[in-house]
């Protein structure tokens, strides 16, 4: 099963269970009235003289709870995942949207004379349908995945004996969904013969990084011991800024210590590397203030930022607002906006170089955009766009990213999230003016990725705005 064709069978169960249930609750409380005749579906009138229309109703709540899926991550990827703590995720939920629901528009149906059972009854109709639909959804997808289609391609990482272990634990696990499509040799010690049990795709750890992407590999299983510290971190590095995801043995545990979460894929202990700690709720509403901000500020300040772009335009030649290609998440190049601060082709005769204090470059009025912060407002349209966020690491310069990633370990880590206008580096550092700068930055940058919640994002937002208010920016 693709992934499009899983989601859009949880959407189908999701919304058929939603409606159903809405019907339910209408004639449990509505008992006099037939819901299954036409007429009686696109409305009636209630005892009490008001109308009804249940299928409107039906419409309304199906819509509501998509959104509050989508919102909790109830429509991503779950690959191989268990039923049963799909359930469990379920269950939360569903109690969340009924609660809304409750204190939303129910209350006024309780004020007319419906009762605490009925409104239970309904809860047990989502949850009922919805659990019935995505289990059915997940048996299929199961299914397929036991019949070899819709597994994820695996690279197993390691020494000799331990890659011929693992990956005979992944085949004594179908159910998994993982098909081993080749395995990557560290070093020379205990080197495996060709083809045994990969099926002779045997490769140097320096092909990693472009064997993921012929492979089409989803996940890298690494298999080392408690002493490879190294080899584990080189293998992070190589895969840092792919779209992969990274498990290891259990036993390897104690190396990695908070970067890593323990899971169970039907019965294979595997340890997923680098997992973003933020729940998915808090990222959906991360996003969401990301936009609801982003509006609010671009629309209310819409005469002061054509103001200071005509200010711009008139005070130095060139355009008023700057762009320039630089690296988002997951390694994507986008276009990032501000208004400009230099004079028109600064890096002409010198190439990339960083921004330093008192850079002659600044035109009069860029200083003072600078210095506020002002000139990173265009920046907002990134974030609607969805290329950034208000909070996150610093994007930085195609040019300047290949030169670090090959000089400063775990660099590409930074790209694991959506960069942001302000962050935890910006805040605590100045702007890059060495590489001993960008390796403390970095430190900065990966403390705030293992760390992220909204607490620390608004902790981040104030810091930044005292820093505008107080003028100590540079």
């Amino acid at each position: 099963m693709t992934r499009s064709v899983e989601v859009i069978a949880l959407l189908l169960v999701d919304t058929f269970a939603a409606a159903i249930s809405c019907l339910i609750y209408l004639q449990i409380h509505f008992s006099g009235f037939d819901l299954l005749r036409p007429e009686t579906l696109l409305g009636f009138e209630s005892p009490g003289g008001d109308p009804i229309y249940p299928l409107h109703g039906a419409v309304f709540l199906a819509i509501f709870w998509v959104v509050i899926f989508v919102f909790f991550g109830m429509y991503r990827e779950r690959h191989a995942s268990s039923r049963f703590d799909e359930l469990v995720s379920l269950t939360k939920v569903v109690t969340i949207g009924v609660l809304i629901l409750v204190f939303g528009i129910f209350t006024a149906i309780l004020e007319a004379g419906a009762s605490v059972a009925i409104l239970g009854i309904y809860w047990g109709a989502v949850l009922g349908l919805m659990a019935l639909g995505r289990v059915g959804v997940r048996s299929v997808q199961k299914a397929l995945i036991l019949r070899g289609r819709g597994t994820h391609r695996a690279l197993v990482v390691g020494w000799s004996d331990q890659v011929k272990r693992l990956h005979k634990d992944v085949a004594r696990y179908p159910a998994a969904g993982l098909q081993v499509v080749g395995a990557v040799r560290l070093g020379q010690r205990d080197a495996p013969q060709a083809g045994e049990g990969t099926n002779g795709n045997i490769h140097a750890i320096e092909r990693l990084p472009d064997l993921i992407d012929e492979l089409a590999v989803r996940d890298v299983l690494i298999a080392l011991s408690s002493e490879d510290e190294h080899e584990l971190l080189e293998v992070c590095r190589l895969c840092d800024g792919k779209n992969v995801t990274l498990k290891l043995v259990p036993d390897f545990y104690s190396v990695v210590g908070g970067m890593a979460r323990t899971e169970h894929i039907y019965g294979l202990p595997l340890i997923e590397v680098f997992g973003v700690p933020m729940p998915f709720w808090e990222q959906s509403t991360k996003r969401l203030l990301d936009i609801l901000s982003s509006l609010v500020v671009l629309l209310v300040g819409l005469p002061l930022w054509l103001g200071l772009a005509l200010a711009v335009r008139l005070t130095s030649r060139g355009p008023a607002i700057y762009h320039q290609k630089r690296v988002g998440r997951a390694g994507r190049h986008f276009t990032m906006y501000k208004f400009r601060t230099m004079r028109e082709n600064a890096e002409a005769s010198t190439g990339p170089v960083w921004a330093k204090k008192d850079d002659p470059r600044y035109t009069a009025l860029g200083r003072w955009l600078r210095k506020m912060r002002l000139d990173e407002v265009p920046q907002l349209w990134n974030v609607l766009r969805g290329d950034m966020s208000l909070i996150g690491p610093r994007p930085e310069r195609p040019y300047f990213v290949e030169k670090f990633v090959s000089t400063v370990p775990l660099y590409n880590r930074r790209h694991r999230v959506r960069p942001g206008i302000t962050g935890w580096a910006q805040v605590m550092w100045h702007y890059d003016r060495s590489l001993e700068d960008v390796m403390q930055k970095l430190k900065y940058d990966l403390f705030y990725i293992e760390n992220m919640s909204l607490r620390m994002d608004f902790k981040i937002l104030f810091r930044t705005i005292r820093t505008v208010f107080t003028g100590g920016g540079q």
